[in-house]
């Protein structure tokens, strides 16, 4: 069984992008609640989005993960952890445009700290080849505020359609570079690993400490 959920939304916020289903108007816990899934491909129209199932209740982050351009998903990049859907979950996207000034780019980024503890950072008008802190979507804090004292051990970081991310940066309180990744170019782009993501690094320990920052380079389209 599969269904298909849709919204128009607004960029930049979680609030208010829940996405329905296309039948009968439904959220995704009413519709089908008690059901187990394993995949979730969410696409967008233009930019960049991230997507997560929420329970509407307890806030709670069930699954999350990257959208697709769309005609580009990736049915393989779709699967996740099998998942019982909770008649409180709703399906939320976080979209972003891509960055009307030119030599500027948007960024999205799941940080995680450890099973089901995920959190997305957002960077809007990142100017070409400068290194610029990433901060959390729902309360504009660094890394070294909102995921202080623990570790990080996953990022997904997607730029908007046709930028690159040239390399991510973790810096400590006195301007010390404690991890470097080079990322590389998405989706049309000819060199491109992924449609969904620009750098996918896992199997990290990076204790975050007060005054940390996360910081990307990118290059625009």
């Amino acid at each position: 069984m599969s269904k298909q959920f849709a919204v128009t939304a607004t960029d930049g916020v979680w609030d208010g992008n829940i996405m329905i289903d296309t039948v009968g108007g439904n959220p995704l816990g009413i519709l089908i609640p008690g059901t187990t899934i394993n995949k979730v491909c969410v696409q967008y129209a233009a930019g960049g989005a991230a997507w997560r199932i929420i329970d509407s209740n307890t806030m709670i982050v069930k699954r999350r993960g990257l959208a697709a351009l769309a005609s580009y998903t990736d049915n393989q990049y779709c699967l996740i952890q099998p998942y019982t859907i909770q008649k409180t979950d709703t399906l939320q996207v976080f979209p972003v445009a891509v960055d009307a000034t030119a030599n500027e780019s948007n960024v999205l980024a799941w940080v995680c700290t450890g099973v089901n503890q995920s959190e997305l950072y957002y960077g809007t008008g990142i100017v070409d080849s400068v290194s610029t802190e990433l901060k959390t979507a729902v309360n504009n804090q660094g890394v070294g505020d909102s995921i202080f004292g623990s570790s990080i051990i996953r990022m997904q970081i997607q730029a908007e359609d046709g930028a690159t991310i040239t390399g991510v940066s973790l810096i400590d309180a006195s301007g010390g570079e404690v991890y470097f990744a080079y990322g590389t170019k998405r989706s049309l782009n000819p060199g491109s690993r992924s449609n969904y993501f620009n750098l996918f690094v896992d199997q990290l320990q990076l204790s975050i400490m007060k005054s940390f920052t996360l910081k990307v380079t990118t290059v625009s389209a």
